[in-house]
């Protein structure tokens, strides 16, 4: 993650006035789970969204750049919890868990630029990077606490359409824990998942 870091930092100071800024809305929806520390919940795929504004900084001619976004994220997964003794006994059965998480994506991307005038209406790219998440709310659920955030990695492939609308489509997944449950010491869980994005750049 550090070494990421500083050559995100040296490729921004690289790309100085020559770069091309564009920014706008995205919107989207995402399909995750948790994937606890120990296997002793069942869990299942939940449908979420998420919507922000992305930036796009790219270094004109050679398709390489970068990208960076503030968005709102409704994300989680389905939790078994009623299948253990510990949390059925209290009432608390099978719960749909949504976090509510505030995530600064930051990517490095690579755009095909240089396809004989094709790139004028349809451009593929590949981006990868760190997403810092700030969870700030969650379901009501008396089994867990929830972290005040977590750092994920993305990685995806996208194409963009007449220069202007942009669509991908990526896999993150948390490399630090999301929640734990407060009777069950070490019972933590990440969240992981597909994202899919339609963005508008101006």
């Amino acid at each position: 993650m550090r070494k990421f870091l500083i050559i995100f930092a040296f490729l921004a100071v690289a790309l100085g006035a020559s770069a091309k800024f564009r920014w706008g809305p995205t919107v989207g929806a995402n399909f995750s789970r948790f994937y606890w520390k120990q296997h002793l919940i069942g869990n299942s795929t939940l449908a979420g969204f998420q919507a922000g504004v992305m930036g796009e900084l790219m270094i004109p001619g050679i398709g390489f750049g970068v990208d960076f976004g503030l968005k709102y994220a409704n994300h989680g997964g389905r939790c078994d919890f009623g299948d253990q003794f510990v949390w059925s006994s209290e009432g608390i059965g099978d719960t749909d868990l949504r976090f509510h998480t505030i995530q600064i994506p930051i990517d490095l991307r690579f755009k095909w630029t240089r396809m004989n005038g094709i790139e004028n209406y349809v451009a593929p790219f590949i981006f990868a990077g760190p997403v810092f998440n700030f969870n700030v709310g969650n379901t009501k659920c008396e089994a867990i606490d929830r972290t005040g955030g977590s750092v994920g990695i993305q990685c995806g492939i996208g194409a963009e359409l007449w220069k202007r609308f942009q669509i991908t489509g990526g896999y993150c997944w948390d490399v630090t824990y999301d929640t734990a449950t407060k009777k069950l010491d070490n019972f933590s869980a990440r969240i992981q998942g597909w994202n899919v994005d339609f963005t508008v750049l101006f």
